[in-house]
């Protein structure tokens, strides 16, 4: 039986976007189907991914009652995806600062694989069109992160991942502390602490074009301590 695939995409305010991003993932294969995860964005995204859902049979929807954080939208359709079976469930942003075309690597890379990550840095720097500030940020926060947990990625906080689902059964999302980009730090360090296969495949990420970015200081506070309380939860077992 040919596996099921599913990308979760949190939207908030991405109206521009979502038109053009969820018929280029559906082009990459047929086996892919799209969740829009929308957090009741003011400029009618959730109300166009409901108009995109009932065109295309492969298109679903979530809809949230307001913004809540990022990691909190991935597990929401996290939930969503395992109580419908699917075999393979990416994390994907809007915007196409992750390329749809690199789906199939991670298709690909997923068969010797349990998590798969889009890096901007395993082979150099691929990123374009940021300003050197924010890349040395994202540089320094890898850095940081590898350093304080161990998690032996050279981009832990890139957000275009893939997940069998096996992996997302075993951690119990309850236990999840972070919301925003240290999100993506905690949930391959628990999937790295329980023994599944992580790999880091070569993307090249594009900043966005159209609306606007949701880092905020608040966001890199959180991953500043995040790392330390991961550390220490592994020490004491109690992740």
């Amino acid at each position: 039986m040919a596996e099921r695939l599913l990308v979760v995409v949190p939207t908030y305010n991405e109206r521009v976007n979502l038109p053009l991003v969820v018929p280029a993932i559906l082009h990459q294969d047929p086996r892919f189907e799209v969740l829009v995860v929308d957090d009741n964005s003011p400029d009618g995204t959730g109300q166009l991914a409901d108009e995109l859902a009932a065109s295309t049979p492969r298109v679903h929807v979530l809809h949230r009652p307001a913004k809540s954080g990022l990691g909190k939208a991935y597990l929401a359709g996290f939930r969503w995806a395992l109580e419908r079976s699917y075999d393979l469930i990416f994390e994907m942003d809007a915007d196409f600062s992750h390329d749809p075309r690199f789906l199939g690597d991670f298709v690909r890379a997923a068969n010797d694989a349990d998590v798969v990550i889009g890096s901007r840095y395993r082979t150099g720097v691929n990123v374009i069109n940021w300003p050197i500030s924010r890349l040395l940020l994202s540089i320094g926060a890898n850095e940081y992160a590898r350093w304080i947990t161990g998690l032996p990625l050279a981009d832990s906080t890139g957000g275009f991942k893939c997940f069998r689902r096996e992996v997302l059964q075993s951690i119990d999302f309850d236990k999840v502390r972070s919301n925003g980009y240290s999100f993506q730090i905690e949930m391959s360090f628990r999937a790295w602490k329980k023994g599944y296969r992580l790999v880091e495949i070569p993307i090249v990420f594009t900043d966005r074009v159209e609306g606007q970015s949701k880092m905020n200081k608040r966001i890199v506070r959180e991953a500043i301590w995040m790392v330390w309380w991961l550390r220490l939860q592994s020490l004491i077992g109690r992740l």
